[in-house]
């Protein structure tokens, strides 16, 4: 017995890898987030499932659904939005079951950053202009950060930002990065990336309406020159005199065509 985390991916239901796909499709219970994984994913679910939608269940719950399956000898798919990697609730689950001694592996998803660069049609990393991405959040009432996880030091290094979970504290956000970034640098928010009902909002700092989040949840706010950018460099990697290991060039190349 398994107990299979899968990133369910950013809200379109054909957002999940093949190997997720199938470990839905072998697993008799299907444990998932249903405040944000779409219900169509279910349909991957094999016939007669227990299929159990934990957003109204506490971490011990959840854990007692397991442990039944575990008993039962019956192989877990417990679907997460996103990737699991950031902000899953995973961490705590596997601790629990590293003490109960029970298996589980974990197969990544298309995290919702990702899903908004496609949605705006952006390269967040611009030769020249930016070449890291920060992924981040301001405090919230489930997780403080800690105290030198903030938007200014963030900001200090003029990567590209993206901001999670925090539309509704949009103002700060505009407020805390102006400084940094100046009132003119692009600002996105993508509003349910993927989702049938997804929206963009694009602004600068300085224009961006903070009311536009007022009873908003899922969201995510970029922030960066990055972003629409077109005044940037081209990256070396494609260029005609650029020697590479599949494209030697010159009388005497780094990788010669025989190495």
């Amino acid at each position: 017995m398994t107990v299979h985390f899968i990133g369910a991916g950013p809200g379109a239901a054909d957002l999940i890898t093949l190997r997720g796909r199938d470990l839905i499709a072998a697993c008799p219970v299907c444990l998932y987030a249903g405040s944000l994984v779409p219900e169509a994913l279910l349909s991957h679910c094999p016939q007669g499932a227990r299929i159990v939608n934990t957003a109204p269940l506490s971490l011990d719950e959840i854990m007692a659904e397991i442990q039944s399956a575990h008993a039962a000898g019956h192989d877990v798919a417990r679907l997460h939005s996103g990737d699991l990697s950031v902000w899953s609730a995973m961490g705590e689950q596997l601790r629990r079951l590293r003490d109960l001694g029970i298996p589980y592996d974990v197969t990544p998803g298309v995290p919702s950053f990702a899903a908004a660069a496609a949605a705006l049609g952006a390269e967040l990393t611009l030769p020249g202009v930016a070449q890291s991405v920060i992924l981040t959040r301001t405090s919230g009432r489930a997780s403080a950060m800690p105290d030198g996880e903030t938007l200014e030091n963030f900001a200090r290094t003029g990567a590209t930002l993206a901001i999670h979970l925090s539309v509704h504290v949009l103002a700060d956000v505009q407020e805390r990065l102006t400084p940094h970034y100046g009132p003119d640098c692009p600002v996105a928010v993508v509003f349910r990336a993927s989702w049938p009902d997804q929206r963009i909002h694009r602004a600068t700092l300085s224009t961006i309406d903070p009311k536009i989040g007022e009873g908003e949840r899922t969201a995510l706010i970029l922030v960066g020159h990055a972003l629409g950018a077109e005044d940037f460099d081209e990256s070396r990697l494609y260029a005609g005199d650029y020697d590479r290991r599949y494209r030697p060039v010159g009388t005497s190349p780094r990788f010669p065509e025989s190495a």
